[in-house]
């Protein structure tokens, strides 16, 4: 294991912004439990795609996007906070 210095943008938490050392960008650090959620409503929509249920699937498509909206969301702002362009 490497111990580093990264420079934080946003208070810790489940999704933290930070940029590594060398990276032009920061980036979302996502912990464990939050990428589980997310693999979990991404599981979900296969499952209700493999069953034809487009109710289901529409559903866990709309938690999955609101997780992602809410990341990049969180790294939008920061990224506007400190002044640093969107790489998008």
């Amino acid at each position: 294991m490497d111990r580093i210095e990264a420079e934080l943008f946003t208070t810790g938490g489940n999704d933290a912004v930070v940029r590594l050392p060398g990276r032009r960008f920061p980036g979302v650090l996502v912990q464990g439990d939050s990428l589980h959620i997310l693999r979990t409503d991404a599981a979900e929509l296969v499952e209700a795609c493999d069953r034809g249920d487009l109710a289901d699937a529409r559903d866990a498509a709309g938690l999955l996007l609101a997780g992602f909206d809410a990341l990049l969301e969180r790294y939008a702002t920061a990224l506007e906070e400190h002044g640093i362009p969107r790489p998008y």
